[in-house]
């Protein structure tokens, strides 16, 4: 039985989650079991996800198969960039320099604020009233 050769990496994002694995074949996606088009509906979601891949040159040279789970849609678009180089620099850690050097080897840590008691949200107050 031949062994399935593939590279792992996972992304995050905001809450997003994604497990990205890349087998060496023709560019074919497939998220969450559906097409790539079909799962990313917007050109800027499809442009993100598909970076890593652009910058590093490698775009027709991987089958993408991820699993998303959390987040909006955006988030799991960059989640599923960050796994994609994760993953690249396990095929090939040469890769390391220019995936850094463009910044998609970088945790984007941004959360979501917590709301706070007393208040509406978390920046926005109650309406102030004088009297």
């Amino acid at each position: 039985m031949a062994d399935l050769v593939q590279y792992y990496g996972t992304g995050r994002r905001k809450s997003a989650i994604a497990r990205v694995f890349l087998r060496p074949g023709t560019g074919e996606w497939k998220v969450n079991g559906k097409a790539f088009e079909e799962y990313f509906v917007t050109e800027q979601q499809r442009v993100a996800a598909k970076r890593t891949l652009v910058v590093a040159e490698l775009a027709g040279s991987f089958d993408v198969v991820t699993t998303v789970k959390s987040g909006g849609v955006a988030a799991q678009a960059d989640a599923v960039k960050m796994g994609i180089a994760r993953a690249l620099v396990e095929f090939n850690p040469e890769l390391r320099k220019l995936l850094k050097s463009e910044g998609l080897m970088t945790r984007d840590a941004r959360q979501k604020e917590r709301k706070k008691y007393g208040q509406k949200g978390a920046r926005k107050r109650f309406q102030f009233s004088k009297r």
